[in-house]
């Protein structure tokens, strides 16, 4: 019984990171001299946790964005972080929760692979890094492809 007890209270010391789920990343296509545009996915956690930051070397400036309707007008604006409630699935999408890339190095042509890194922070405030693959998909695109591409760390 007390190896029990002491296997517990060892494991219980130790903080379980939480495990994310990023499903479908993608980012908008941009014409030669565009300087900015979106990265888009689908976020999991298994344990309540928030996207606080993103980086990317394509990009001088990496953010969290959310579009909002005030007043009939749409406005985006940086966001201190993103909340994953516990089992749910968070949709960053055009017209509403996204990365933003700006002063981007290069044009995001379709097909290219933009590397991004998402930085998540658990209740217990630790960080974790989860390093993501996004396509660039076109300048119309709306929607994710049915691609599966899933990262959990």
């Amino acid at each position: 019984m007390k190896r029990l007890t002491l296997a517990a209270l060892i494991f219980a010391a130790f903080p379980v990171m939480a495990q994310v789920t990023v499903k479908d990343p993608w980012v908008r296509a941009t014409v030669s001299a565009q300087k900015a545009t979106g990265a888009f996915m689908q976020i999991t956690s298994d344990q309540d946790a928030r996207l606080v930051e993103a980086k990317s070397p394509v990009a001088g400036v990496v953010e969290v964005h959310e579009m909002i309707m005030e007043k009939d007008v749409m406005k985006m604006r940086a966001v201190k972080g993103l909340d994953l409630p516990a089992g749910k699935s968070v949709e960053l999408k055009p017209g509403g929760y996204h990365v933003m890339l700006m002063d981007l190095k290069q044009q995001m042509k379709e097909g290219d692979s933009v590397p991004l890194t998402l930085v998540v922070e658990g209740k217990d405030k630790k960080r974790s890094t989860i390093e993501v693959k996004a396509t660039v998909k076109p300048l119309t695109a709306a929607a994710p492809a049915k691609m599966d591409q899933q990262h959990k760390h």
